[in-house]
């Protein structure tokens, strides 16, 4: 792994780990020349399908989008990397065990906010009013009334599961 601050190709992992559910690994990685710390993930290649856009055209999938619309919607809000990286590893997986050659943007769309939802109630909101191309304050107000019938994601994550996963 070439060195991003001095571009030496001699560089040792000092720390390694497991991120996104066991999806990933970040690596902290030290270069042996100038001492700089430098972290890198590692993921598997994926075969993803193909997205089919709202005016009808094909385009690979693309995981720096998901992610982008991702951080954007959780700017400045209390959410680790960690989280999202968890989320964008679920998204792909589920994406990929549907073995679809093609999927229509809508569909990652809608898993988008299925993530979003479970993860902060906010940046659901902030995605949804850009996806869903909220209108004016009523859109909003429908929109939260929706999220204020469910359980909060942290009560989500506090609550134990009333069955087990066998």
């Amino acid at each position: 792994m070439r060195c991003p601050i001095c571009g030496e190709t001699d560089t040792r992992v000092v720390d390694s780990r497991a991120i996104g559910e066991g999806e990933q690994v970040r690596r902290r990685r030290q270069c042996v020349a100038c001492a700089e710390r430098f972290t890198t993930y590692e993921t598997a290649e994926l075969t993803l399908p193909r997205v089919i856009k709202r005016n009808g055209t094909r385009e690979p999938f693309d995981a720096g989008k998901l992610r982008a619309g991702l951080e954007a919607a959780l700017q400045k809000r209390p959410v680790s990397s960690d989280t999202i990286e968890a989320a964008l590893s679920r998204m792909q997986r589920i994406l990929t065990q549907r073995g679809e050659r093609e999927l229509r943007s809508r569909e990652v769309g809608e898993l988008v906010m299925t993530q979003l939802r479970e993860i902060d109630h906010v940046g659901y909101v902030r995605f949804a009013s850009v996806y869903r191309s909220f209108q004016d304050v009523n859109d909003f107000r429908e929109e939260i009334e929706r999220l204020d019938a469910q359980p909060s994601p942290e009560l989500r994550r506090d609550q134990l599961p009333l069955l087990h996963d066998d």
